[in-house]
C-alpha cells in the first residue's frame, strides 16, 4: 500500500506531532508499506531525502523556527502543501493520506480528495480541536470552523490520540466516525539506563508556554526550599523570559535550570539522569513527553487532564493532581521527594505499563486496521 503522511512538522522540526509522524512513517515502512512524507522546509536540511525505505519531500512554508510556527507559516503551509500534494500525484499515487491536524495539513488531503478521489483521514492533535486551549486558540477555531467541518466531514474517518480529545471533537461535530489510537514510544530508544533515586532530580520536558503549566510548577516548589531538590526545564518558547523571571521572583532559581531545546541523545541523557518527572500542563492530547519519561523508567506527577490520565495510573506509576492548583501539586511533590524506593517502585511501574500499551508498532499496526476496514468497506466519505 502507498501511504502519503502529510505534517508541517517532522524531525528536527516541531514538538510531539512530528515525532509521531516519524514514528509512525518508520513502523509503516518496517511493514512492508510504501510511505512517503510532505513537511515544511527549514534551513539547512535537504529539499528531499530517501533512506531506510522512506521518501521525505520538505516544501517552502517559511518556518523560521524549529519548535513552533506562526499562523502565517501555517496559512503558507496550507496552500503550499495542497499544490505540492497535486503536483505529487502526477508521478507517485498514494492509496490513502493521513494527515496531522485538521488546518494546515487535512486541507490539502481534501484537495487531494477532491481531484483524485484518494481517501484520507486525519490525526487529530489537539490545537486543530475547536475547544481545546481556548486561551490560545479561540479566534482560530471560529476563523477555520467552517473549513474544518467540510475537511471532517469528507474524510474516511478522524483518529484522536485519547479520549478527552474524542469527547471535545464529538462537541464540535458528532457526524464523523472517530477512532482512538493514542501516542506510542520508541521502547528501544527509550530505556531506563542506571540512575540514583536521591537526591530528587525533577525533569520537565516541553514548550515553555502557558498551556504546560510552568508557572503553576514554580509555584509549587516555592514552598519546598527546605528540602534537596533540583528541576531542569528542558524546553524553550515565549515564557522563557517571564518564567526565568518567577523563578528568581520565588527565590528557586539556583535550583532550577533553563536547559533549553534537546533532542537525540542529550534528550535521553535528560530523562535517564533525572528522577521524577513533573507535568503540570492544562491541555494536552496525548503527551510524548509523559511516554518518553515513562519509558525511561520514570515516575510521573501530571494533572487530571485528558491525554495524562490515560497514561498516569494514580499511586501505581505516579501521582495525578487538580490543574491550575499550586497546593495539590507541592503536596504530591512533597509526598514522593523523601521516598526514594517508592519512586523506583513507580518507575518500573510506568515502563511496564507503556511497554504493554504504547508501542509505535502497535500504532501502526492499529491505523493498517483502521484504512483497510474504512477503505474495503467502502465508506470514504464525499458528502
Amino acid at each position: 500500500m502507498r501511504i502519503l503522511i502529510i505534517n508541517s512538522e517532522y524531525p528536527p522540526i516541531g514538538g510531539g506531532a512530528g515525532k509521531a509522524s516519524a514514528n509512525l512513517a518508520r513502523e509503516l515502512v518496517g511493514r512492508g508499506q510504501e510511505v512517503s512524507v510532505l513537511t515544511a522546509h527549514f534551513a539547512g536540511l535537504p529539499r528531499e531525502t530517501r533512506q531506510d525505505g522512506l521518501h521525505i519531500l520538505r516544501i517552502k512554508a517559511l518556518r523560521r523556527r524549529l519548535d513552533r510556527s506562526s499562523a502565517l507559516e501555517q496559512i503558507v503551509f496550507m496552500f503550499a502543501s495542497s499544490f505540492h500534494t497535486l503536483a505529487l500525484l502526477r508521478k507517485w499515487r498514494p492509496d490513502v493520506i493521513i494527515a496531522f491536524f485538521g488546518v494546515p495539513s487535512g486541507a490539502a488531503a481534501w484537495c487531494a480528495n477532491i481531484f483524485s478521489g484518494i481517501p484520507y483521514f486525519v490525526s487529530l492533535r489537539g490545537g486543530d480541536v475547536p475547544g481545546f486551549r481556548p486561551y490560545d486558540f479561540a479566534m482560530y477555531h471560529r476563523l477555520v470552523a467552517p473549513l474544518l467541518r467540510t475537511i471532517w466531514r469528507r474524510s474516511s474517518g478522524l483518529v484522536a490520540n485519547s479520549r478527552g480529545l474524542k469527547n471535545l471533537a464529538e462537541a464540535f461535530d458528532s457526524d464523523v466516525p472517530i477512532e482512538i489510537i493514542p501516542n506510542g514510544v520508541d521502547l528501544q530508544r527509550y530505556t531506563p539506563g542506571d540512575r540514583d533515586w536521591d537526591p530528587p532530580r525533577l525533569l520537565f520536558v516541553g514548550r515553555l508556554v502557558y498551556q504546560k503549566g510552568i508557572d503553576i510548577l514554580l509555584e509549587a516548589l516555592r514552598g519546598l526550599e527546605s528540602h534537596p531538590w533540583e528541576l531542569s526545564l528542558v524546553g524553550d518558547g515565549p515564557g522563557n523570559a517571564s518564567l526565568r523571571s518567577l523563578a528568581q521572583e520565588y527565590g528557586i532559581s539556583d535550583r532550577v535550570d533553563f536547559v533549553s531545546w534537546l533532542d537525540g541523545d542529550a534528550l535521553l541523557d535528560q530523562y535517564q539522569g533525572a528522577n521524577l518527572f513533573v507535568f503540570p500542563s492544562r491541555h494536552e492530547g496525548m503527551p510524548n513527553a509523559v511516554l518518553e519519561a515513562m519509558a525511561c523508567g520514570l515516575p510521573v506527577i501530571a494533572t487530571r487532564i485528558a491525554g495524562n490520565e490515560e497514561l498516569v495510573i494514580d499511586g501505581e506509576n505516579g501521582l495525578l493532581v487538580p490543574p491550575e492548583d499550586p497546593d495539590a501539586l507541592r503536596d504530591a511533590i512533597y509526598a514522593l521527594l523523601d521516598a526514594p524506593a517508592v519512586r523506583q517502585q513507580m518507575g518500573a511501574a510506568s515502563r511496564q505499563h507503556v511497554a504493554t500499551h504504547y508501542s509505535w508498532g502497535k500504532v501502526a499496526e492499529d491505523f493498517l486496521t483502521l484504512i483497510e476496514s474504512a477503505t474495503h468497506d467502502g465508506t470514504d466519505r464525499q458528502d
